[in-house]
């Protein structure tokens, strides 16, 4: 999850909100591809999460990457929660899931360098101390109880608050991971084209990178359970959005949803001040009771758009949501495949073109339907199989046309970071397909065996 930000001075107009979202917009030359992926650490012993602290722990693995690596450390409370190095950082989930949250890069061979490059600095560190890491959407046997707790504020507020709004809450936070990429818009009329076509079409990307089959020891009837989670969490600040395809959405309709949203936390010197359901609309008077009398600042308002959780958002570009956690090999698909969609225009407009006459009772269903069956999915005579064939096709094009060389000008596109993808629509096999038959197959039900065989 985001750092708190900084900077910006008060908010003195309303204008300011949708002028912060605004200014994210760039020239195409300009657009960046920025990528963030999280994964389960254990101790190879005995198979439980890692802890905060001690030998084989999330505080080793931090001062492991700060000490050999030339990381700089990021504190809270004296305590090393995080890391920063040229324009990206490592972080933490609730949970204790290590995060990279890469620098924007020019394309997915850059980007993919980078993701190679860490689980290599990772895998380094993690291996003198009898640690693995293994790229999964949820936990598979681990309990909520067993799950440690970072010693993070922001996350003691949200834990207290997730039983109030939801369900599931809780198991989002601690025993869940994703893969998600933040990419550039150029004007309000692109980002509203490109935000329609990522929440109408994230549901293919759930049902492509489903990773999620097991929780508590045990298949859990879903491909990915993770998508399951964020259905009842909090309704509050979560879901497909449909008010998105309403005609004039723009920066001014989002800004109204998010100040909608119930707040978290008012971050001051250090420290995040309680602001649990209170609404950042009294903010802006003055009347916070977290904050009486105070007015909120454009770092404010940038942290709590960080508190909104729908399947894809804006904040100064669009983050897609919609994939579990996964292998290596798809850390650099998950990018390529939304890069390929929207980064050429007509890659975009066929996209758009696929989707823009669905409903929103379509779009929600296939949404639902992507978590339980991944590709094998079918709503409304919509066949996630199909649907997702020819959407990867139009990625590829997409791609293609970008034609963004990489390997000193020897590969001339990024379109074979899609492989992974092709190969589960040649198979109809995605990866929680495969976990399933080896833990009804080779595994005989031992679900332990799934670290040996999926780590990092």
């Amino acid at each position: 999850m985001s750092i708190p930000q900084s900077g910006g001075g008060p908010i003195e107009s309303r204008a300011q909100l949708a002028e912060y979202l605004n200014a994210g917009c760039k020239p195409k030359e300009d657009w960046r591809i920025g990528t963030e992926h999280e994964k389960f650490g254990y101790c190879k012993d005995t198979l439980k999460p890692l802890p905060y602290d001690g030998a084989r722990s999330i505080r080793a693995m931090l001062e492991g990457l700060r000490d050999r690596f030339g990381w700089a450390p990021v504190l809270e409370g004296g305590k090393i929660i995080g890391l920063e190095k040229d324009g990206a950082n490592v972080s933490l989930e609730p949970g204790g899931q290590l995060e990279l949250s890469g620098a924007p890069l020019v394309s997915i061979h850059e980007t993919c360098d980078e993701v190679n490059v860490h689980l290599r600095e990772v895998q380094s560190v993690a291996e003198e101390i009898g640690v693995g890491f293994i790229g999964l959407g949820a936990a598979p046997i681990w309990s909520h109880a067993q799950m440690p707790v970072m010693p993070k504020g922001r996350y003691k507020l949200m834990t207290d608050y997730m039983d109030r709004v939801g369900t599931m809450g809780k198991t989002m936070m601690y025993r869940t991971c994703t893969v998600q990429v933040n990419l550039d818009f150029s004007s309000e009329a692109d980002m509203v084209q490109k935000l329609r076509v990522a929440l109408a079409l994230q549901p293919v990307a759930t049902a492509l990178f489903a990773n999620s089959p097991f929780l508590d020891g045990k298949p859990n009837g879903h491909k990915s359970w993770r998508s399951r989670v964020w259905r009842d969490l909090d309704a509050d600040r979560t879901g497909m959005l449909p008010f998105v395809f309403d005609e004039g959405f723009g920066f001014e309709a989002w800004v109204e949803y998010a100040l909608d949203v119930p707040m978290y936390f008012v971050y001051r010197d250090g420290v995040y001040i309680d602001a649990l359901g209170q609404s950042f609309r009294d903010f802006l008077d003055g009347k916070l009771p977290a904050l009486p009398g105070e007015i909120p600042t454009l770092s404010d308002w940038a942290d709590h758009l960080t508190t909104i959780f729908p399947e894809a958002r804006i904040k100064k570009f669009i983050e897609m949501r919609g994939a579990d956690g996964g292998p290596w090999r798809r850390l650099c698909a998950l990018p390529a495949f939304w890069v390929g969609l929207t980064y050429d225009q007509g890659a975009l407009d066929a996209a758009w073109d696929l989707v823009k006459d669905w409903d929103a009772e379509t779009r929600d269903a296939l949404r639902v339907a992507a978590s339980v069956d991944g590709l094998q999915a079918e709503v409304g005579g919509i066949k996630m199989h199909d649907l997702a064939r020819e959407v990867v096709a139009i990625s590829e094009a997409g791609l293609a046309a970008r034609a963004k060389p990489g390997a000193g000008g020897m590969i001339p596109d990024e379109t074979h970071f899609l492989n992974a993808l092709k190969d589960s629509l040649e198979t109809g096999r995605v990866p929680a397909d495969d976990l399933l038959a080896e833990y009804h197959g080779a595994w005989g039900g031992d679900l332990s065996r799934i670290y040996g065989a999926y780590s990092y």
